[in-house]
């Protein structure tokens, strides 16, 4: 037996030494993973993002303009449903949007927001439950926010809605130059502003707005026919279209075009509510809210675009409250509150989000990082995304 003994010591020995060299070996790989990965790191494309892949290829972005968190988050407000508000018919107005509840008037004047976007994404700025969203830019009125919303950051050189080309680039400028959607970005607006915000002399973005250019000249019929609606009605504001010409056109032009990233502002929200008209205010972001559920109708119908949309809905300031809704700007109190909604195949369903303060600032970054890409790495002023993506 004992040359059987030796024999198994000896074993053993070759096999502990073997195991050793095996383990070492290992314990040498291993080591050199992270240094591959830093390498595959340093020479992915700029901009892109270190967090997993994003699923959605498209993102469309829509502001309407100075809607309150008030009646996204609430309804409408039983106190301007009258003479308060200039409305013509308070009965009607009751029976269409009045309910029991903030809940159920919410949902009425909003049903795909609270229908879908509330149960399939996230919603952002009700302060009630700690999650007050407010612009940094301090003025509180369009041009410093939308360049805000779309750069990150404010710039207090922009103190004025006549205000020259933004100086700044926008993350639709920037997202213009990546090589995968380079001609894929494209917008849409009823205020005759956004060719200077956007700045599309510089950035080469296709800006439809305004009455001399809301129109996208396409070519078709139904774009001939938007023409002629634009030309012959009756101009409510000077600076500012009818929200119906510039989503039909906007929807004219994704058919032929097919952008990867498409923004649209509606304007009449801000524009009735200037006016006092809060009959006609509720019912245009009853409007809204129609066409954001169509444009994703139309995302969801397209195989190319189906699951791989994130659809992005905010406002551009604030309002007062009571006899002060009709206003916003530097001095009036409340006009800093704004509100978000996201939602898509990277947005885990969480509903109205709870403790969550944010910033109009960082609407930009997530626009980016919707497509899975990194604005702030790309410009170090603008503020990180909205806690938002599930990736």
């Amino acid at each position: 037996m004992e040359p059987v003994r030796i024999g198994y010591a000896l074993l053993s020995r070759i096999a502990m030494r073997f195991c050793l060299r095996v383990a070492t070996l290992v314990t040498l790989l291993l080591a050199t993973l992270p240094a591959v990965s830093t390498a595959q790191s340093a020479r992915a494309p700029s901009g892109t993002s270190n967090s997993a892949a994003a699923r959605s290829t498209h993102v469309i972005v829509v502001i309407t303009d100075g809607f309150r968190w008030q009646e996204l988050f609430g309804g409408a407000d039983s106190t301007l449903m009258g003479k308060a508000g200039k409305v013509s018919d308070s009965t009607a107005l009751h029976r269409e949007f009045w309910r029991a509840t903030p809940d159920a008037r919410r949902s009425v004047l909003l049903p795909f927001v609270w229908g879908t976007m509330a149960t399939q994404g996230q919603i952002l700025g009700d302060s009630t439950v700690g999650s007050r969203a407010v612009v940094t830019n301090g003025l509180k009125f369009s041009f410093p926010g939308y360049s805000e919303a779309f750069t990150g950051f404010p710039d207090r050189r922009i103190d004025s809605n006549e205000h020259g080309n933004n100086e700044n680039r926008t993350v639709f400028e920037w997202l213009n130059t990546q090589s995968t959607l380079k001609g894929k970005v494209a917008a849409f607006a009823t205020w005759h502003a956004f060719r200077r915000i956007i700045n599309s002399t510089r950035s080469g973005i296709p800006v439809f707005d305004g009455w001399d250019n809301a129109v996208a000249p396409t070519g078709t019929a139904r774009a001939a026919v938007l023409r002629d609606m634009l030309a012959t009605q009756t101009r409510m504001w000077p600076t500012n279209t009818v929200d119906a010409i510039t989503h039909y056109s906007m929807l004219d032009y994704t058919a032929l075009k097919k952008p990867r990233v498409l923004f649209i502002g509606y304007g009449e929200t801000d524009e009735w509510a200037h006016d006092g008209r809060y009959e006609l205010y509720l019912r245009s972001a009853h409007q809204v809210d129609k066409y954001l559920a169509e444009l994703w109708a139309n995302a969801q119908a397209n195989p190319v675009t189906r699951n791989k949309t994130t659809l992005i809905v905010t406002t551009d300031h604030g309002r007062g409250r009571g006899a002060a809704w009709t206003d916003h700007g530097e001095k009036v109190d409340g006009a800093e509150r704004v509100w978000m909604a996201v939602m898509g195949p990277d947005v885990p369903a969480l509903g109205v989000r709870r403790d969550t303060p944010t910033t109009q600032s960082q609407v930009a970054a997530t626009i980016a990082a919707a497509l899975g890409l990194d604005w702030p790495n790309a410009e170090p002023k603008a503020a990180k995304p909205l806690p938002v993506f599930g990736r």
